[in-house]
């Protein structure tokens, strides 16, 4: 017997994971996004009274938000947004730069793979997100368009541990894109360009190079932010 609307919507588990994914992506936006800052409170109470849904499908989001390294449950077992570890950035500085490396010269490996055709539509969202001067779509853009590097270059451990570490940075790259007030420099989507052009040419050498120089910038970037912005007390040496 078909299954009616009416049956669809009196199913509370189905019920139930549309709420949990609509919370779930709405408060990742937000934390990703740095509306919601860290150490933010993130009450089941008033999170279920906003979305006007029972608290199941709230704590069920903030289960996968604490899964994805977004939220913290405190000993009294209030949950917050995660703090931002800024002691542990040289050791993701180094681990990020040498991912950046290790896939786009592994990228530039496969030249017989052809046209970077999944590494250029990746490219052409992250422009697009440029233009837009949209901070959120130029991270998620970003992530993807790295991703895609990595997945061509053929090694699933590389793939998934870069995909890991690109995840766990996406609120660093928030505050870079805040150095420049998300208007991002043309500059950035052409050291894309070219790296696209090194991995089609199969020219590990030249891939190499534009990724260390790639990743060096955000770091030094970022690093001036953060040392800015907690005058001094924070300030990160290079990894």
């Amino acid at each position: 017997m078909a299954t009616t609307k009416t049956q669809d919507a009196q199913d509370p588990a189905r019920t139930r994971g549309f709420g949990t994914q609509m919370v779930y992506t709405t408060i990742r936006r937000e934390i990703l996004a740095m509306t919601l800052e860290p150490g933010s409170p993130l009450d089941e109470v008033k999170l279920s009274e906003r979305f006007g849904m029972s608290r199941t499908p709230v704590r069920e989001a903030l289960l996968r938000l604490a899964a994805d390294g977004l939220t913290t449950t405190l000993p009294n077992r209030n949950t917050i947004v995660a703090a931002i570890d800024f002691a542990a950035l040289p050791a993701y500085f180094e681990a990020l730069t040498l991912m950046y490396r290790v896939t786009t010269r592994g990228a530039a490996k496969r030249q017989s793979a052809g046209p970077a055709l999944a590494i250029r539509a990746r490219q052409e969202a992250f422009a697009k997100a440029v233009s837009a001067q949209d901070a959120y779509a130029m991270i998620e853009a970003n992530r993807d368009f790295h991703v895609a590097i990595a997945e061509r270059a053929g090694n699933a451990y590389y793939t998934t541990f870069f995909a890991r570490l690109l995840d766990e940075g996406r609120r660093i790259l928030r505050l870079y894109y805040s150095t420049f007030d998300d208007r991002l420099p043309r500059q950035y989507v052409e050291e894309h360009e070219d790296m696209i052009l090194a991995i089609e040419a199969g020219d590990v050498e030249r891939a190499d190079r534009l990724a260390l120089a790639h990743a060096a910038q955000i770091v030094a970037q970022i690093q001036d932010y953060v040392a800015r912005d907690t005058g001094n007390a924070r300030q990160i040496n290079d990894p």
